[in-house]
């Protein structure tokens, strides 16, 4: 019952959420995927692990699919290169049951979206490694890859 109202008050959420906020929730919805599916393998549980794969895949695919290489520039390159690394780290890691790529992949994305929220909105608890490819050389200025 409370279930369906919770579903509802998040697909309101996503609708209404402008569009740097949507980033930072796929970056948090895919870490969240990440960890489920590692809990899931690692109690055996896998059908269920594989649909957090599938999810934490189809997101990365989306924030892939969003990025404007005429705006981003170089950062949407770098972005790319990212993206499609942690697809094939994702592959692997679940091919060769190894948890840690999981973890890998999930710590990669939590530095991500730490350093979008800084550019984003200019708060964020520790300075993740990726913070040097956030701005232009010589411009100090910070483009968005994403949605413009």
């Amino acid at each position: 019952m409370y279930g369906n109202g919770i579903k509802a008050y998040q697909k309101t959420d996503v609708i209404t959420a402008d569009p740097k906020r949507l980033v930072i929730m796929c970056y948090e919805e895919a870490i969240r995927s990440l960890k489920v599916a590692k809990g899931k393998y690692l109690s055996g549980e896998y059908e269920a692990k594989a649909k957090a794969i599938q999810k934490a895949q189809d997101i990365i695919t989306e924030l892939l699919c969003a990025l404007d290489f005429e705006k981003g520039g170089r950062i949407a390159k770098n972005l790319e290169a990212l993206y499609n690394y942690m697809m094939r780290r994702i592959l692997a890691a679940d091919v060769n049951a190894d948890v840690k790529g999981l973890d890998e992949v999930a710590g990669m994305l939590q530095e991500l979206r730490d350093a979008w929220q800084e550019v984003f909105y200019g708060n964020r608890e520790a300075v993740p490694k990726v913070t040097p490819q956030l701005s232009e050389p010589g411009t100090g200025k910070v483009p968005s890859p994403m949605y413009g």
